[in-house]
C-alpha cells in the first residue's frame, strides 16, 4: 500500500483509527465473497477504510432484484457475473487499495492468500466448510446475511486474538494535585481537571513530570482503584521521595487477548449461552434468539426445497415455523416466537437497501477491527429486525399477488411491501439539507429504494460545499476527478447513473433565515418530508422549526467516529428536535488560553487564535476602514477595550507594520516569534516568578499551572524555522508579497534582522482569573485617551495607491501548501515547549485545530440504513408511536439502544390541550379578495376554536423579534399593523406571518399556539 503519511485519503479514517493501526490495515488483505446489495456495502466500507486489498467473489449473474440495493449493479449488467460488473466502480473508490475480481470456487488454495474472509447471502453448508478452514488457519472469518427487514452476523476471529485498544477513545489523563507517602498511595487530582467518572477501577496509568516523588515518574504502568471523584489509590509510595508538586496521571491501554469459538460450535453455544448473542434492541431478546434458529432453519429450507419461501405464502410461513421447532428441540430451547419466524419467511426473498447498509456498516467494522487490532471485535453473534417497518393492522394484509415480481429493479423491496407501496415511494417529494458523508449514503438508499423516481416524485439536496480531497474517504459519491466541483451537483449525477429514474434537483443553498425567499412556506408545502445530514447544532435546530412549522416529519442522523444517532420527528406525534441546549465544546477559559496552558488542546487553540487574529481579522478590519467612513464610529460602540486592539492592529498595519518587500515579512515573523515564545513568557514570570506562593501559603505554580519558561532562537531548530516560513508567508499573503519556502534564503535574511531588546516591566498586571480580567477591562481608564488619539491619526492617514485592499486568510485545513497548518502546528508546538507540554503532531494538530468531527464510511452507512428504515414508516403513515425508532449506535464496543420517540408534550390554554403541532392556520388573502383586518382575524379565530378569546397580537414573530402589545385599530390590515409595529417592510418572498396571540382566560401563559398567516 502507498505510504500512509502522504496519503490525505485515509486522513479521516487516522482520526479514528491511529497510525499503527493503519499500518496494520495496510498489510492486510480481505476477501468478501457475494456481490449482491449487502457484499457491495461491505465491499465499499473496507475499501474505503483503507486496507491492502480487497478481492470480490461471486459466482452469480445479475438479477433484476440486485438491483434494489445492489448500488453497482445496471439493468445492461442482467445475465453477466456480479463481482466482475462491480470490480471498476469499487476500484475507483481508493486508487490505494487493490481491487480484484474472482468468479470461481471458493477453494482452500484461494482462502489462504487472506488475513480475513467475509462470506454474505451464502449457504450454511458453505459456511461451515470455509469457517473451519479459517479457523484452523488463523484467518479472521466472517458471515454476514440479510433476509428481508431481518440481518445476522457472525465473527469468529480464531483461538487467540489480541485487542490493543479496546475502545479508541483518548486514553484519560488528569494533573496531580497531591500523592500521599502511604500504603497504598493516594493520588488526589486537581478539580480544575474534570476527570469525574473517567478514570475507572482496574485502569492502569504512567505518571509523569512528577516533582518529589520522581519514583513514580519511571515506575511503568500502574494498576488504579478509584476512591471518590477526584482521586484513586496506587501502589505502596510509603518508601518513595516527599512529593512536592505537579504530575499528571495518564492512562495506559492495556492489550485483551480474545478467544473465539468456530461457526459449528457457536451454533450450537449461541442457545446455551446468551451472552454470544449481541443485542441490537433488549427488547427483543426473545426475539432475536428466535432469529438465531429461524435463520439456521432458512438454510434448512433453501436446502430442501432448493430455494427460499415465497414472498407472502403463509404455507412457506408454517413449514418454516415446523423446521424451527425441529432445531428448538434438538437445542432444548422452549421460547420460540413463532410470531417472528412467521414474518421472517414471509419477507425473506426481499432484499433492501437500509437494511444491507446496516449490517453491511457493522460487518466492515468488524472487518476494520480483525485487520486493525482496534476496537473490541463482536463474540460471536448479533441478530438484527425491523420487522416494525412492516404495515400495520389498520392498513390490511398484504397478498402474495402484491409482492410478486415484476421484473423491476424494486423487485427486492417490493417482495417485502408490495407494488403499491413501491408507486408510493416513487411520489414521494423530499428535501435533503447535505451532500457530506451521510449525504451520500442517504441519496444512494434513496436511489436503489427509488424515493422520488417516478411521475410527481423529486429529491431536493442542497449543500453549499465543494468537494476535497479528504472527504473521499467517506463520501463514497465523490472521486479524485471531482475535487473542486459543488457537492451538491456531483451527488445528484452519481445517484442518476445509480437510477437512472430518479428525479433530483441540486441547490447550493444554506438553509437558513438568509435563504427563507428560496426555501418558502410553497415550498415545504410541496414536501412529503424532511431529512437532515448537518454537522452542527444550529442547523439542526433551524430546520427542525421549519418542519414544525410547515408540519412536516424530519429524519436526522450524526455521527462521531464510531458512534452515531438517529432521530425520526413526526408530526402531531412526537416531539421535534427542539432548541440546543448545549454550546457544544466547553469553552476554554480565557486566562488559561492566555497564559496558563496545560494540555496541548489549550496551545491549538492560541494558535488558531493567532492565525485568526494576525492574519484574517486584522486584514478584514483593514479593509473595512478603507471602504466604509464610518467603521471607526462603530468600532468604538463595541466598548473601549476592544475598539483600541481593533483600531491599534488597523493603524500598525498601515503604518510601522507594513511590509514592502519578502525581507520585511521575514523580519516581522521573526520579532513576532520573539515576542510570542520569550518576550511574553518572560513578563508572565516576572509577574508570577517560580517560586511564587498564594495568599494560602501554596506555590502559586501547581496543579493546572505549569510554570513557563522562555525560548531562545535557533535558526537550526526545525519547530522554529517552521514557524518563521509559515508566519513570513502568511504575512506576505495578506499584503500581497510572494514569499518563499528557500531556508537559506530566510536564513540569510535572519541574519540581518534587529530584534528590540526587552525589558519586564512591574507595572504590567496579568489577571489569573477570567472574572480578574473582566473587572481589570471594566477599570482601564487610558483606553478612552488611546481611543481618541487613534481616531485622529486614522484620520489623517492617506494612502497613496486608494485601491489597496489587503487578502484576509479563510483557514482551510486541508490545503498543505498554503502555510495555515503549517503555522498552527509550529505555533502551537513553540508554546507547548514553553510550558512542557508534550507535543502534536501535524496529524493530531488537524484534527483539533481543525476542528475535526471524525467521520468513518462504517458508521456513516449504519446511520443512513437506520434513517431509511424511519422512512420507510414515514411513508406509509404509521401513526403508533410504538412503531418508531430513535437510535444511538457504537460500533466500536457494538453498543446500541433503539428508543421509542418522546411523545410531543401538551400544554394547556383557555381550556384546550395543545403541543407544539398545533396552530391556527388562517389564509389571509384568498385570490380576488382583500386581505382580512384585525376584527376579521379576531373573528375567524372565534369562529373556528369557538373557546379561543382572543383579546389581542403580541407579536410578529418572523422574520423580526420586536415583543410589545400595541393598541391597533381593529379596522386595520395585519400587514400594515405588522409594518407599524415593526417599523420594517414585509419582505416580498415572506408568504407566511407568525403572530402570537394572547388568551383572556391565560394572559399570562407563556406558551401558545401561533396563528400562521399565510399572505398568499
Amino acid at each position: 500500500m502507498t505510504s500512509l503519511a502522504g496519503d490525505t485519503m485515509t486522513l479521516w479514517t487516522r482520526y479514528v483509527i491511529d497510525h499503527d493501526s493503519m499500518r496494520r490495515m495496510g498489510r492486510a488483505d480481505v476477501l468478501i465473497a457475494g456481490m449482491r446489495g449487502l457484499g457491495v456495502e461491505i465491499a465499499k466500507n473496507v475499501i474505503l477504510a483503507g486496507v491492502r486489498s480487497v478481492t470480490i467473489q461471486d459466482e452469480g449473474v445479475v438479477e433484476w432484484r440486485d438491483l434494489s440495493s445492489q448500488f453497482y449493479l445496471k439493468e445492461a449488467d442482467l445475465g453477466q457475473n456480479r463481482a466482475l460488473c462491480s470490480e471498476k466502480q469499487l476500484a475507483g473508490l481508493n486508487v490505494y487499495v487493490r481491487v480484484s475480481a474472482w468468479a470461481n470456487k471458493l477453494d482452500e488454495d484461494f482462502l489462504s492468500k487472506f488475513q480475513v474472509v467475509v462470506l454474505t447471502n451464502s449457504p450454511l453448508e458453505e459456511q461451515l466448510r470455509v469457517g473451519a478452514f479459517c479457523h484452523s488457519n488463523n484467518i479472521k472469518f466472517i458471515v454476514a446475511d440479510t433476509r428481508g427487514l431481518c440481518g445476522q452476523l457472525f465473527c469468529d476471529f480464531g483461538e487467540s486474538f489480541e485487542v490493543r485498544d479496546t475502545n479508541g477513545e483518548t486514553p484519560v489523563s488528569a494533573m496531580i494535585a497531591r500523592i500521599s507517602k502511604d500504603n497504598p498511595g493516594i493520588v488526589t487530582c486537581t478539580d480544575e481537571e474534570s476527570y469525574r467518572c473517567e478514570f475507572t477501577d482496574g485502569m492502569f496509568v504512567n505518571f509523569s513530570e512528577i516533582q518529589g516523588m520522581t519514583e513514580l515518574n519511571s515506575y511503568g504502568p500502574i494498576e488504579i482503584k478509584v476512591r471518590d471523584n477526584y482521586s484513586f489509590s496506587i501502589c505502596d509510595t510509603s518508601n518513595f521521595s516527599e512529593y512536592v508538586k505537579g504530575g499528571v496521571a495518564t492512562e495506559v491501554k492495556q492489550p485483551e487477548i480474545l478467544s473465539f469459538n468456530p461457526l459449528n460450535v457457536a451454533l450450537d453455544e449461541a442457545i446455551r449461552d446468551p451472552e454470544l448473542v449481541k443485542m441490537t434492541d433488549d427488547g427483543k431478546r426473545q426475539r432475536h434468539q428466535s432469529l438465531h434458529l429461524a435463520f439456521q432453519a432458512l438454510h434448512r429450507f433453501t436446502q430442501k426445497y432448493s430455494q427460499i419461501p415465497h414472498t407472502r405464502s403463509q404455507a412457506d410461513a408454517e413449514v418454516l415455523v415446523t423446521i424451527t421447532k425441529e432445531l428448538c428441540r434438538d437445542a432444548e430451547f422452549d421460547q420460540l416466537d413463532e410470531d417472528t419466524v412467521r414474518q421472517l419467511s414471509l419477507v425473506a426473498s426481499g432484499d433492501l437497501a437500509p437494511v444491507n447498509a446496516f449490517i453491511g456498516g457493522l460487518a466492515a467494522q468488524e472487518v476494520v477491527k480483525a485487520c486493525s487490532g482496534k476496537f473490541t471485535p463482536l463474540r460471536q453473534w448479533l441478530y438484527f429486525d425491523a420487522l416494525e417497518c412492516l404495515p400495520q393492522e389498520d392498513d390490511g394484509v398484504l397478498s402474495e399477488n402484491a409482492c410478486a415480481p415484476r421484473d423491476s429493479r424494486y423487485d427486492g423491496q417490493i417482495a417485502v411491501f408490495g407494488s403499491a407501496f413501491q408507486d408510493k415511494l416513487n411520489k414521494q417529494n423530499y428535501f435533503l439539507v447535505g451532500a457530506g458523508a451521510i449525504g451520500c449514503e442517504l441519496l444512494k438508499n434513496f436511489a436503489l429504494i427509488g424515493l422520488g423516481a417516478g411521475e410527481g416524485g423529486n429529491i431536493t439536496v442542497t449543500d453549499m460545499d465543494s468537494i476535497e480531497r479528504s472527504n473521499l474517504n467517506r463520501q463514497f459519491l465523490f472521486h479524485s476527478k471531482d475535487i473542486g466541483r459543488l457537492k451538491s451537483e456531483v451527488a445528484a449525477e452519481s445517484v442518476k447513473e445509480m437510477n437512472p429514474h430518479m428525479n433530483i434537483t441540486a441547490h447550493q443553498n444554506r438553509v437558513c433565515p438568509e435563504t427563507e425567499e428560496v426555501y418558502t412556506h410553497s415550498f415545504y408545502s410541496s414536501l412529503d418530508g424532511v431529512a437532515a445530514a448537518l454537522d452542527n447544532v444550529d442547523a439542526r435546530v433551524y430546520l427542525d422549526q421549519c418542519c414544525v412549522r410547515n408540519k412536516k416529519p424530519m429524519l436526522e442522523g450524526g455521527t462521531l467516529g464510531s458512534k452515531g444517532h438517529t432521530l425520526v420527528v413526526v408530526p402531531h406525534l412526537t416531539k421535534s428536535y427542539g432548541p440546543s441546549t448545549s454550546g457544544g465544546q466547553e469553552a476554554i477559559p480565557i486566562c488559561t488560553l492566555k497564559n496558563f496552558p496545560h494540555r496541548i488542546e489549550h496551545t491549538l487553540q492560541w494558535a488558531r487564535d493567532q492565525f485568526e487574529g494576525l492574519f484574517k481579522q486584522t486584514a478584514e478590519n483593514v479593509n473595512n476602514f478603507l471602504s466604509d467612513p464610518t467603521f471607526v464610529d462603530r468600532t468604538f460602540a463595541r466598548g473601549d477595550v476592544e475598539a483600541v486592539e481593533i483600531l491599534e492592529g488597523v493603524y500598525r498595519s498601515l503604518g510601522e507594520e507594513w511590509p514592502q518587500n519578502w525581507a520585511d515579512c521575514v523580519s516581522w515573523a521573526r520579532r513576532q516569534w520573539e515576542t510570542l515564545y520569550n518576550n511574553h513568557i518572560r513578563q508572565l514570570l516576572h509577574c508570577f516568578p517560580p517560586d511564587q506562593v498564594t495568599s494560602s501559603g501554596l506555590p502559586f505554580w501547581m496543579g493546572a499551572k505549569r510554570c513557563p519558561h522562555p525560548l531562545t532562537f535557533d535558526s537550526n531548530n526545525t519547530t522554529h524555522m517552521d514557524f518563521i516560513v509559515a508566519a513570513a508567508n502568511l504575512y506576505g499573503q495578506i499584503y500581497g508579497i510572494t514569499g518563499s519556502r528557500n531556508h537559506a534564503d530566510i536564513q540569510s535574511i535572519l541574519q540581518g534582522v534587529k530584534v528590540p531588546e526587552f525589558t519586564p516591566k512591574s507595572s504590567v498586571k496579568i489577571a489569573v482569573t477570567d472574572q480578574e480580567l473582566k473587572e481589570e477591562n471594566e477599570e482601564r481608564k487610558e483606553d478612552k485617551v488611546k481611543l481618541e488619539m487613534l481616531k485622529e491619526k486614522l484620520s489623517k492617514h492617506l494612502l497613496k495607491d486608494q485601491s489597496f485592499r489587503m487578502h484576509p486568510q479563510e483557514f482551510e485545513k486541508d490545503d498543505d501548501s498554503n502555510f495555515h497548518m503549517d503555522y498552527i502546528v509550529a505555533a502551537s508546538n513553540l508554546r507547548a515547549e514553553n510550558y512542557d507540554i508534550p507535543t502534536a503532531d501535524r496529524h493530531k494538530s488537524k484534527l483539533i485545530a481543525g476542528r475535526i468531527i471524525p467521520a468513518i464510511a462504517t458508521t456513516t452507512a449504519a446511520i443512513a440504513g437506520l434513517m431509511c428504515l424511519e422512512l420507510y414508516k414515514l411513508v406509509q403513515g404509521h401513526q403508533k408511536i410504538t412503531s418508531y425508532r430513535n437510535t444511538y449506535i457504537y460500533l466500536a464496543n457494538q453498543y446500541f439502544v433503539p428508543s421509542q420517540p418522546c411523545v410531543a408534550p401538551t400544554f394547556t390554554v383557555a381550556g384546550r390541550r395543545y403541543s407544539l403541532w398545533d396552530d391556527f392556520l388562517v389564509q389571509g388573502r384568498r385570490e380576488g379578495q382583500k386581505e382580512m383586518t384585525l376584527e376579521e382575524l379576531l373573528k375567524h379565530i372565534q369562529v373556528k376554536h369557538t373557546r379561543c378569546q382572543h383579546q389581542t397580537l403580541k407579536r410578529h414573530q418572523i422574520p423580526f423579534t420586536l415583543s410589545l402589545t400595541p393598541v391597533f385599530s381593529k379596522s386595520s390590515f395585519i400587514t400594515d399593523l405588522v409594518r407599524t409595529a415593526t417599523k420594517c417592510e414585509i419582505p416580498d418572498h415572506q408568504q407566511m406571518l407568525e403572530i402570537v396571540p394572547s388568551f383572556e382566560e391565560d394572559e399570562d401563559c407563556q406558551t401558545v399556539p401561533p396563528i400562521r398567516y399565510l399572505l398568499r
